[in-house]
């Protein structure tokens, strides 16, 4: 035990990341059983799934983390969506499909009152979230339940603004990570750094316990974090082969292949800068395509394409999450993937 695990109320400093897509209370469930700290990523489910899902977790009467976004909503830009369209357009007509007929609309939905009103009666140990926090009004509502509070931050001045705004710790994601940043300050991704540069210094910057995430895929890379000051780390990639987990058997393929060696930035499938490994659309549009509107928005006119190719066994418009160490991906069950990291906190023999 030390401060974050009495924090959580779990036996160990290790939290299963929320991975919005590729889980649900399952992979939680199983994390949790070996003592971990499981997460239920919320940003794409309807409040009725999210009650369906967090029934599972209280049965359990462990602690678990619910994870929600807290971006602000854009402005819908009616020329930056016609160019994206134009963009896509050839793809479009390689499967016949008539761009009119695609909806415009956000794939993800920030924290809102509706989704409190969800949440509340189920009154969970952790509350996280991507994207820095939500409205004051909201967060102070999350707290008066005695959640606990923790958001990602993946610069020193992201930690300094998250400890002033009332987190109880502070997730340091390293550039490493896979699925979005949790950038908020600054869309400037010069900004950006590696786990083991940037977790000394918020360490430094902030008092509330400081977890480490990104690039953390064995109990070697759990035993490096805890030796560069963190109280705790944050694993996702490495769980996304487990039986557990909902990822596609076209995704869990790639993981465990060479290809999973190389992971880019970008904002293709949702207009936010995410980690995955590159795949065709991102190799001829460019990962970082400008045409891409800002996030959730480019989510819409990319999903029919995703949904053609994936029903011919193709992950061509497939956003394939992974951080840029895979390395730890297996399909073995995710209780047993978390005894293996968990001896990380132990002192190497």
């Amino acid at each position: 035990m030390n401060r974050l695990s009495e924090l959580l109320g779990t036996r160990w400093p290790l939290i299963q990341a929320p991975m919005a897509g590729a889980q649900g209370a399952a992979l939680a469930l199983a994390a949790g059983e070996a003592g971990a700290l499981g997460s239920l990523p919320c940003a794409m489910l309807a409040p009725d799934a999210m009650q369906r899902e967090l029934t599972l977790l209280a049965a359990s009467g462990r602690p678990y983390n619910v994870n929600f976004f807290c971006h602000t909503p854009p402005e819908p830009d009616a020329a930056r969506e016609a160019a994206w369209r134009a963009a896509l357009a050839p793809y479009f007509a390689e499967i016949g499909l008539d761009p009119a007929s695609i909806p415009a609309g956000p794939g993800r939905l920030p924290f809102s009152a509706a989704a409190a009103d969800a949440l509340e009666p189920f009154k969970p140990r952790v509350v996280s979230f991507h994207f820095g926090l939500p409205a004051p009004e909201l967060l102070a509502r999350v707290k008066a339940w005695g959640a606990k509070v923790l958001s990602s931050a993946t610069t020193v001045d992201e930690a300094i603004w998250l400890e002033a705004h009332g987190v109880d710790a502070v997730i340091a994601q390293g550039l490493e990570a896979g699925g979005h940043r949790g950038h908020f300050l600054s869309h400037d991704l010069s900004r950006q750094t590696g786990t083991f540069a940037l977790l000394p210094q918020v360490k430094a910057a902030v008092r509330v316990p400081v977890i480490a995430a990104g690039g953390i895929a064995d109990a070697a890379g759990v035993r490096a974090a805890m030796a560069l000051g963190a109280d705790g780390v944050q694993v996702g990639t490495t769980y996304l082969c487990s039986p557990e987990a909902t990822t596609s058997a076209l995704h869990r393929a790639v993981l465990q292949s060479e290809a999973a060696r190389h992971t880019q930035l970008t904002t293709l499938f949702t207009g936010r800068p995410a980690r995955g490994v590159p795949n065709r659309v991102m190799r001829e549009l460019g990962p970082l395509n400008a045409a891409a509107p800002e996030f959730p928005l480019a989510t819409s006119a990319i999903a029919p394409l995703r949904a053609h190719w994936e029903k011919q066994g193709k992950g061509d418009f497939t956003p394939l999450w992974a951080g840029q160490n895979a390395s730890g991906c297996r399909a073995a069950g995710a209780a047993e993937i978390t005894r293996d990291l968990v001896t990380g906190f132990s002192p190497a023999a």
